[in-house]
């Protein structure tokens, strides 16, 4: 099963905007029309304090295939700025959209992108009777429907449970800085206050976006302040009036988890009054026009895709609210080392959960015959052949699978080969095969993938095979020891550095577990008989410990579900952990004083 990848083709510049102005009555609305003219319209409606410039980021990845409309709504740019703050209410904020609608596109339904005070706007229009035959899709960023957030309150305060007085308490408390909004002589004095710098100042502190990634019209002053009778027209009436108000229109939510003004909650019980409903939890503040552009782009192409009559992208059927699904449905899970041992059982658990598996093993046709193991009960893996330590080769692959799958929403680097022998017996190659595939090959598919995930936007998990050699030093394993202590700390760095783009990372630590790895380590310093006579001996030993493969897989699926960081596995695992960590001091002497198993 294949998924978007991308949103289409990303236009290097985008041509500037054909302006023209539409009249509603005494207002004259600014439109920007860009794109394809005989493409389908999307029309991209803004918030407060914002213009059609909102939406510069977003423009390059929809101009090459849509009629890209844009306008300053009422108060803003160059639109009319009515006098009369009743003229900003909520229905009259529709009638601008839809005479904006009917002029650039008067006989086909035209789909929406809009953020905050756009979106609550045209939750108005799509609840109007036959709005459908306007509106193809909506896709709603930050902007919930007053009425029903006022619903919702009033349900939770009916059943008053700790949890459901709380929900509603905490967007009040969310909320409240809209009060001195409504208040008129305090409006000036916060227009006063504001200016371009210091507003690209706010964003980049409470949400991270780049001073050059917020996109301001010279008018921002102005709109700061007239902006603000939106608050005063309709806040307090739809808050206290709450409407049942239903909509045919197929209704996307993307909703921003670290939203200061709009609580996540509060949009728990929007399929009550929309027919087809999705929603994505994106992990970015309210602004995410300008922080995730190309996340908003593409989730509204999925939709208007899945809407013509196209295979639903991954990324949507997940999205959709009622949809039925395993845990893991309709994800997409890539693992290494896939064709024996733990790789094997993980990428069996995770098919079980309703994954999607690409599995790569040194090895092709143990790969395939994990593929079809997987096969056996309904599930859907794909195998492939791969060198972990081979940096190009992980690049490409990660190109495959990206353009033939889609980007990971889990990887697991699993591939790695056992080493032992004392160090001055070891030789430099075998020692840099060692630190190849079991270091290098976690760094290169996390490079290669890591760096997919990372630009897609939506978060992730990546978990790294360690070992509990990664805890404290050991005679005879100073190759496998320092790469599995190596990958610990490395993925402590990347979960540092990847917390911003919403990816955890989990390190998994297993103890003594019976795989194929005991069979086929290599012991330096000894004749071929010898490491065949190592290898049978610590097998058996290995097998009589009856830890097993699938115990580790369970682990490593919990780890990803509670988004866990540093997983001990095994029971000598958790007390080799510990006690690193206690007595460090007395691990290192125990170390030195025993003697090398031969």
């Amino acid at each position: 099963m294949t998924d978007t990848k991308a949103p289409g083709r990303v236009a290097k510049t985008v041509a500037p905007p054909v302006e023209r102005f539409v009249r509603n009555g005494d207002i004259e609305i600014a439109v920007y029309e860009q794109g394809k003219l005989d493409g389908e319209t999307i029309i991209l409606v803004h918030g407060w304090p914002d213009t059609h410039r909102l939406w510069d980021g977003v423009l390059p990845y929809l101009v090459e295939r849509f009629h890209v409309v844009s306008y300053d709504t009422r108060g803003h740019g160059k639109t009319t700025n009515p006098k009369d703050y009743k003229a900003f209410g909520l229905a009259e904020l529709a009638t601008d959209f839809f005479a904006v609608a009917n002029a650039v596109s008067p006989v086909s339904p035209v789909h929406v992108l809009a953020h905050d005070w756009g979106g609550i706007s045209l939750w108005e229009a799509v609840c109007e009777p036959d709005a459908e035959r306007r509106i193809a899709s909506f896709t709603s960023v930050s902007g919930p429907n007053i009425d029903h957030v006022g619903q919702w309150m009033k349900k939770r305060i009916s059943r008053p449970t700790p949890k459901n007085v709380w929900q509603p308490v905490s967007q009040l408390l969310s909320s409240g800085y809209t009060f001195p909004f409504m208040v008129p002589g305090l409006q000036k004095l916060f227009g006063m206050a504001i200016n371009e710098k210091l507003w690209k100042l706010f964003l980049n502190v409470s949400q991270g976006t780049p001073a050059d990634k917020v996109y301001l019209a010279d008018t921002f002053e102005q709109d700061f302040v007239n902006g603000m009778k939106i608050y005063r027209a309709n806040i307090l009436q739809r808050s206290v009036g709450a409407r049942e108000r239903r909509t045919k229109v197929p209704v996307q939510l993307i909703v921003d988890s670290q939203d200061v003004a709009i609580r996540p909650a509060g949009y728990d019980d929007e399929a009550r009054w929309t027919e087809r409903l999705w929603r994505r939890d994106l992990k970015a503040g309210h602004w995410s026009p300008f922080s995730h552009p190309q996340v908003l782009a593409q989730a509204t192409i999925e939709l208007i895709d899945a809407l013509s009559g196209g295979e639903p992208a991954r990324g949507l059927r997940r999205a959709e609210v009622g949809r039925d699904r395993k845990y893991f449905g309709d994800q997409l899970l890539v693992i290494t080392g896939g064709g024996s041992g733990i790789g094997r059982e993980t990428a069996l658990a995770f098919a079980r959960e309703g994954a999607e598996v690409v599995l790569s093993d040194v090895n092709l046709a143990s790969a395939k015959e994990t593929a079809a193991l997987i096969a056996e009960f309904g599930g859907v893996a794909h195998p492939y052949q791969l060198d972990v330590s081979d940096e190009a080769a992980v690049e490409a692959h990660a190109d495959e699978v990206a353009e033939k799958h889609g980007v990971p929403d889990i990887l697991i680097n699993n591939a790695g080969i056992g080493h032992a022998g004392r160090f001055l017996d070891t030789s430099s190659e075998s020692f840099r095969k060692v630190i190849d595939i079991n270091l290098f090959g976690v760094i290169n598919g996390s490079r290669a993938f890591g760096r997919k995930m990372v630009e897609r936007g939506v978060g992730g998990q990546i978990v790294n095979l360690s070992s509990m050699a990664a805890f404290g030093p050991q005679q005879g394993f100073s190759s496998y020891a320092t790469s599995k202590s190596a990958v610990f700390m490395f993925s402590d760095c990347l979960r540092a550095e990847f917390a911003s783009a919403n990816i955890g990372v989990s390190t998994i630590c297993p103890g003594i577990v019976h795989t194929n790895i005991v069979a086929t380590t290599e012991f330096s310093g000894v004749s071929a008989d010898e490491e065949a006579s190592k290898q049978a001996k610590f097998d058996k030993l290995y097998e009589k410990r009856g830890y097993t493969p699938d115990k580790v897989a369970d682990r490593i699926v919990n780890a990803v579900k509670k988004n866990k960081s540093i997983v001990p596995v095994t029971p000598e695992a958790h007390i080799s952990y510990h006690g690193s960590r206690l007595a460090p001091a007395v691990v290192r002497f125990g170390a030195a004083a025993r003697q090398v198993i031969q």
